[in-house]
């Protein structure tokens, strides 16, 4: 059975970011067809990228990257769950990416973004920088409204046709992440 994780892509105070992420996994338990996750940034205190070597070696000195890795290595696949902050990603999110690199090779990704206009941009820059360090994105996407999916923009009450749109993104997920076991298993 693959195992995806469910990354939630921002460590800001009063984030709407894990409620949206327990949504996911909550509707994704559900079908039963895989195992999923809940990866919270905050829980891994990362900071700015601090390895004395570049990720593509492989060789990390720091205990907080050695855990990030192997929680990354544990995934056949994974759903972003992005805001959308200044028509990208927040910085937490792209520090995570850049602390690995092997890590994330051959596995597959989709996406659930929010934000004034679903998060669509911030998606659109997670896709580029996914494509580098070898992650398949797949084309569905959940995109979230703050003025329609969330209560004065704090209380999440997402429109019921979000869900099919989640269940379309997570078949490619759980399709492309399969395809490309074979590669992560060479």
């Amino acid at each position: 059975m693959s195992k995806v994780g469910i990354i939630v892509g921002t460590t800001r105070p009063g984030r709407n970011g894990e409620a949206v992420a327990q949504w996911v996994r909550d509707l994704a338990a559900k079908r039963g067809d895989a195992e999923y996750e809940l990866v919270d940034l905050k829980d891994y205190a990362l900071g700015h990228l601090d390895e004395p070597k570049i990720p593509a070696m492989g060789d990390y000195q720091h205990e907080h990257t050695k855990r990030w890795s192997a929680k990354i290595s544990s995934f056949d696949a994974f759903v972003f769950v992005t805001p959308e902050y200044n028509h990208s990603i927040t910085g937490a999110l792209k520090d995570a990416i850049d602390f690995l690199y092997a890590e994330w090779n051959n596995k597959a990704a989709g996406f659930v973004g929010y934000g004034v206009d679903g998060g669509v941009r911030a998606v659109e820059h997670l896709r580029h920088i996914l494509a580098m360090v070898g992650v398949a994105t797949v084309t569905h996407q959940v995109a979230l409204s703050i003025y329609t999916d969330f209560e004065n923009a704090t209380a999440f009450k997402p429109a019921a046709t979000h869900e099919d749109k989640l269940n379309l993104m997570l078949d490619q997920v759980l399709a492309w992440g399969g395809a490309l076991g074979t590669l992560r298993a060479s």
